[in-house]
């Protein structure tokens, strides 16, 4: 078992700056595993993220933000799960002063298949 502090990691951003992020990067991660990778992400300014070569699940640790998939604009705030298929355009957009997330990156570059059943929570969602 491995356990991590939100806060601790939080204390660490923003990290230097470099070409994408010339304000600094508001990501770090806390581990990894196989193709796992647990970040915290905690934007600040303009998000200036790319499409990812894997997919990714968001999980909003706190505060609120505006978030665009493929040019759809939804609204997020702490408790919510997004999923994010490899390749998409996506983005934060009017994060709260205190907007953070985890992130979860895993599976194969290109992303994983479509599940060959529909879920058992996917009726909870009709």
């Amino acid at each position: 078992m491995l356990k991590v502090s939100l806060r601790d990691y939080l204390q660490r951003l923003p990290l230097p700056g470099d070409a994408l992020w010339p304000d600094g990067r508001f990501d770090v991660e806390t581990f990894a595993h196989g193709t796992m990778s647990l970040q915290v992400f905690a934007p600040r300014g303009t998000d200036h993220q790319e499409p990812h070569s894997q997919d990714e699940l968001y999980i909003v640790a706190s505060g609120s933000s505006g978030f665009v998939h493929e040019g759809d604009r939804t609204e997020v705030k702490a408790g919510d799960a997004l999923f994010v298929p490899a390749g998409d355009e996506h983005r934060f957009e009017d994060m709260s002063e205190d907007f953070v997330t985890w992130v979860v990156f895993y599976g194969p570059a290109g992303g994983e298949a479509e599940a060959p059943e529909p879920s058992v929570f996917a009726a909870i969602d009709a």
